[in-house]
């Protein structure tokens, strides 16, 4: 009865507390399953010791076995829930993700530790009541226990008798165990992969082109190649698996869907378009959505004036691009030329899909230059230039309180007036009061400029983002392995500017220190509550020593099933912290 008292308390408790049953607190509940049976356990197995060895009472058996194990088990209880606490200490978006489980894992131990000492003690009372008179049903357990007796007896105890005689040769082969595991990770044979969203079948591409006499009819064809690439791609995975894995590919025509892209709301809507791509569910597919991704970008023929094409998967979860450099500098132009060598340096991958950057070209930008009659009309570039502004974005006539705001009347000129010969029909006026065209006074040039420029701590930044395909492992940590050590440093190098790795990594590496910090503090605590314990300050580091030979299981266990350790494997390892410290 222990485990469903305590799990229901748990849910009482996280009613109380306003959660909701989630994934993460279904696997905080899992995880506490064995935890619960392990304090019942104890508690029970020492009053059936009591009743069946120093032949106490049914009535006295229980309450001396809670008196006994109260200290061992109230400890260990206290050490778990310490383990658990640093995940608290966890920020940003993955620590708002594992944030419940602390909350539910310690409801539960508490419940347990209640129930234990309350309420278990009456159930072995009855229990170890009923045990004095013999039934047909005991046979079984009464043959599996003199089985288990025989095996304890002729097996497990000799062993151990010559593990402490060889105390040293196992003390050396198990730090052989650790030191390999450890170099296994070193080295890359089990591979570190932070998180990995779970696999969607929603795929969505953007794309936009450079101004044209005729853009909408040139995003149109855009769109058409998109859906003949589509249907390319579908037919011959429909040739290969006899089911078509597209259940709808929908386009848009001046716009964008899902993130967008970067710097589109100053762009020319009619040059900017996407298609959304459904497919089935990935239980019916041989392949995942990255990899229909890599085939449909190897299949569309870019025209000329195409100037961004991005596709991503959208996987759930709470991770951010898996691929995200920051370049800084102060020059727009050597940021963009980085941004780009980036790019197409890391066309060579076929899992890198989605690549784009933060400074995309825009629309067209007029630069004037003041001319020597300018100058000597009295003229001067930011005087013609705050007319322009006025004219062209109008001038605040009257302002007037009302109620509690304030409402202005702004004068703008009519949108009629605002045509491609605005600027040769302008006139501004000098200082004698004639009126000259803008044509004389200054020369223009037309060239195409950033849609939008990114700064962060007073310094211009281009981000490049992008997505790398998380089936292989071992290929997406070797592909950041080159970024990191050649790919990166030689841009940044050529370019005279500095880079940092955000999205994804970046959370890792908060990630990461948060939880060693938060692991610190936890095995501070433990350590004076064994201290306190045992009544010593150096029994408790023999306890703690043994923690670090939990990491043998875990490597080889995901390098047997061929997994990648992940943020999850974290948790897993402070579950084990309790299984190594009893």
């Amino acid at each position: 009865m222990g485990i469903p008292v305590s799990m229901f308390a748990a849910v009482g408790v996280m009613y109380v507390g306003g959660l909701t049953i989630n994934m993460m607190t279904l696997f905080a509940l899992i995880i506490t399953l064995g935890i619960v049976a392990d304090d019942a356990i104890v508690v029970a197995e020492h009053a059936d010791h009591r009743a069946r060895v120093l032949g106490e009472s049914s009535d006295v058996a229980p309450v001396r076995a809670v008196r006994r194990m109260l200290g061992p088990v109230f400890s260990s209880t206290v050490t778990t829930v310490l383990a658990f606490i640093g995940l608290l200490f966890i920020g940003g978006t993955f620590g708002s993700l594992i944030g419940d489980i602390p909350y539910v894992v310690v409801a539960v131990l508490l419940a347990s530790l209640v129930e234990s000492f309350l309420i278990l003690p009456n159930h072995m009372r009855h229990a170890l009541a009923a045990e004095a008179r013999s039934h047909w049903y005991d046979r079984p357990s009464e043959l599996f226990n003199r089985g288990f007796s025989w095996v304890n007896e002729h097996g497990f105890v000799p062993l151990m008798r010559w593990v402490i005689r060889l105390r040293y040769l196992v003390v050396a082969l198990m730090i052989l165990a650790l030191t390999t595991s450890v170099s296994a990770i070193i080295r890359g044979d089990v591979v570190w992969q932070f998180y990995t969203a779970p696999e969607s079948g929603s795929i969505t591409g953007n794309f936009a082109l450079l101004p044209s006499p005729d853009n909408r009819a040139e995003t149109r064809a855009m769109t058409l190649e998109l859906e003949r690439a589509v249907n390319v791609v579908a037919k011959r995975y429909e040739a290969e698996i006899g089911l078509n894995p597209v259940v709808h590919a929908l386009v848009q025509v001046g716009g964008t869907s899902a993130k967008g892209l970067p710097g589109q709301d100053t762009m020319d809507q009619d040059t900017l378009g996407s298609i959304d791509i459904g497919l089935v569910n990935a239980d019916l597919r041989p392949f995942s959505a990255q990899e229909f991704v890599r085939k449909l970008q190897q299949e569309i023929a870019r025209p000329p004036g195409l100037a961004l094409l991005t596709f991503r998967s959208q996987g759930a979860g709470p991770g951010g691009d898996s691929l995200s450099v920051n370049f800084y500098g102060d020059d727009s132009f050597a940021l963009k030329a980085a941004a780009t060598d980036l790019i197409v340096a890391l066309r060579q991958f076929p899992e890198v899909t989605g690549v784009q950057d933060s400074l995309p070209f825009g629309k067209e930008d007029v630069s004037l230059a003041l001319t020597p009659q300018g100058e000597m009309l009295g003229f001067s570039t930011d005087a013609v230039g705050a007319e322009l502004f006025t004219r062209l974005n109008g001038i605040t006539a009257i302002e007037f309180p009302a109620g509690v705001r304030t409402t202005a009347v702004t004068v703008r000129p009519p949108a009629s007036e605002l045509t491609a010969d605005f600027l040769d029909r302008t006139l501004l006026r000098t200082g004698s009061g004639e009126y000259v065209p803008l044509g004389e006074i200054v020369t223009t040039t037309g060239k195409v400029a950033f849609s939008s420029v990114e700064r962060e701590n007073g310094r211009k930044v281009v981000t490049v983002s992008g997505s790398i395909a998380e089936d292989d492992a071992a290929r997406a940590a070797e592909i950041g392995a080159l970024l990191r050590n050649d790919i990166l440093p030689a841009i940044a190098t050529r370019h005279n500017l500095e880079w940092t790795l955000g999205g994804l990594a970046l959370q890792k590496k908060e990630f990461l220190t948060e939880a060693m910090m938060g692991f610190l503090l936890c095995i501070l605590g433990i350590y004076l509550v064994l201290g306190w314990v045992f009544g010593s300050w150096t029994q408790p580091l023999v306890v703690l020593a043994v923690i670090p030979f939990g990491l043998i299981g875990t490597v080889w266990g995901h390098a047997s099933f061929g997994l990648a350790m992940s943020l999850f494997t974290i948790i897993g390892l402070i579950v084990s912290v309790r299984r190594d410290r009893r």
